[in-house]
């Protein structure tokens, strides 16, 4: 911290006052500070650079030193067709959120405030790819970031990033109650709350649009190399449907979804996007994309990195470098294509 010193200096107020009737626009005090910022200037070049660069660098120092400490949590907010990216300090988790959510949703009409965000006046707001980067970090469990949320009042859905599983996604009604019992003894610890916070969202998650959680990612049959990249069959043993927007979990129609995963053997890294292929009935089809966020592909790549350790007794990466090394010795059930 830079090292200050206090100059006090003493004078009968008519002599101040008098002073202050002839200076233009400023008070003596500005004046007089005006004056130190002269004679400071009026130092040897030398001295006066080498003074000013010390204490430019304790100002970075400790403004370093305060960002180091400080903690945040990440929101993006649909709300009547308008949605907010915005960050917090020190930051809301789980619990603390979902507490916000049921006083919002239970408070009476007219009395509260008009949208979720106005209860966050203390919030920053950042752009989609701060929020990603922030939602990497909270991945990465270094403490920086508390929570990554994504609330979406227009279908009532409460999505949150878990360290280990990535997106968790809820019913809003189910977070509200669970916030309710977490919280409705006064005189619970924190751990009891959130113990029952955590008891009464267990087996309640869905499956929603951008926000595909580890226990989505399961892969079947054979990892197939094919132009430079690791293809992963993923099962379709969830809701598609919510994920895809497609029509296929329903006795009225014969049509299924193929679901691919690539990792990419020059980058070691999965790819960016899913590629969805739906089969109809009438023997027609249709290909395109799904684009992963930063939570999703995180835990596309422990799950990868898990099959393909089951599957070859490597890491991708090892695996990855053997194929690209020694393409004609090809071990493990892996097929190139």
């Amino acid at each position: 911290m830079a090292d200050h010193v206090d100059i006090t200096l003493w004078i009968d107020r008519r002599w101040k006052d008098a002073i202050e009737k002839h200076l233009r626009n400023e008070t003596l005090q500005e004046h007089l500070e005006d004056v130190l910022d002269e004679l400071c200037n009026q130092l040897p070049e030398q001295e006066y650079k080498r003074i000013s660069a010390e204490i430019y660098a304790e100002d970075v120092a400790e403004r370093e030193a305060r960002e180091a400490t400080r903690t945040y949590a990440a929101y993006h907010v649909v709300e009547n067709g308008q949605e907010w990216y915005f960050k917090t300090s020190p930051g809301e988790e789980l619990l603390d959120a979902a507490v916000k959510l049921r006083g919002y949703v239970t408070g009476e009409k007219g009395t509260g405030p008009d949208l979720f965000i106005e209860l966050f006046a203390d919030g920053r707001p950042i752009t989609a790819e701060e929020y990603n980067a922030l939602t990497t970090l909270r991945m990465e469990n270094t403490g920086k970031v508390r929570g990554v949320f994504d609330i979406n009042f227009d279908k009532r859905e409460f999505s949150a990033v878990h360290i280990m599983d990535g997106w968790q996604t809820w019913a809003m009604r189910d977070v509200s109650v669970a916030a309710y019992h977490a919280t409705r003894s006064q005189f619970a610890s924190s751990d009891d709350q959130w113990r029952k916070l955590l008891d009464h969202l267990n087996g309640k998650e869905i499956t929603s649009a951008g926000h595909l959680s580890a226990r989505i990612f399961s892969f079947g049959d054979e990892i197939i190399e094919m132009d430079g990249k690791l293809n992963f069959y993923v099962r379709t043993e969830f809701d598609v449907d919510a994920a895809f927007g497609t029509f296929v979990c329903t006795d009225k129609n014969d049509d299924w979804l193929n679901i691919y995963a690539n990792y990419d053997m020059e980058k070691n890294r999965p790819c960016d996007t899913l590629e969805l292929n739906l089969c109809k009935a009438d023997g027609t089809e249709e290909t395109w994309s799904y684009r992963l966020n930063a939570a999703e592909q995180d835990v596309l790549l422990r799950k990868m990195e898990a099959f393909c350790q089951e599957q070859t007794g490597m890491s991708l990466r090892v695996y990855a470098q053997q194929l690209r090394e020694e393409p004609e010795q090809r071990q493990g059930p892996v097929m190139k294509l």
